[in-house]
């Protein structure tokens, strides 16, 4: 089975495009690490969360978690993980890695992101994985901003190494790579 890393910046086309290499009919693991959507706090991240909602055909199973490695594992289906971005995020703010030194956390960041290449390469299905692409444009002027981009640069690396293909999104457009 296919092994897909579609990548591309914000609002590129990814998460469509993705989601149109599973057919319709078929059962569909969805592995969603985002932040869970509330409307009050935040709507404008509650609106792009629904967006993705009311695609999905009701055959798929949404699984929302951020152990992205163990629900790879605990499914037979093929899989759509969208988005590793937000999953990079959230693994920074589970280590704490915002507020502390990246030495002391970034091992168990590597330890993650090699059980869940593990895992894709592992899965016996089709595995679609999304994210985003950083660094073609300044250097961010934070701290928090440069390692984000420096852990999204070497997860997508990694997760690209396991996969049979890799495609970039540029304005709805695919480039195969």
């Amino acid at each position: 089975m296919t092994k897909t890393l579609v990548t591309g910046g914000v609002r590129s086309g990814k998460s469509r495009y993705a989601e149109q290499l599973f057919s319709a009919d078929a059962e569909i693991a969805y592995l969603a690490p985002g932040y869970l959507a509330d409307a009050a706090a935040d709507p404008e991240w509650a609106a792009r969360v629904a967006s993705h909602q009311r695609r999905r055909p009701a055959n798929w199973q949404t699984v929302e978690t951020l152990d992205l490695a163990h629900a790879l594992d605990g499914t037979e289906l093929p899989a759509l993980i969208d988005c590793v971005g937000i999953w990079v995020t959230r693994m920074v703010d589970a280590l704490g890695g915002w507020d502390r030194p990246e030495q002391d956390w970034r091992p168990d960041f590597d330890a993650e992101v090699e059980r869940l290449a593990a895992a894709v390469t592992a899965h016996w299905a089709s595995v679609v994985l999304v994210s985003n692409e950083v660094g073609w444009g300044v250097v961010p002027p934070t701290a928090a901003g440069r390692v984000f981009a420096d852990l999204l640069g070497y997860t997508n690396q990694r997760l690209g190494g396991v996969c049979d293909r890799v495609v970039l999104m540029v304005a709805g457009r695919v480039l195969e790579l």
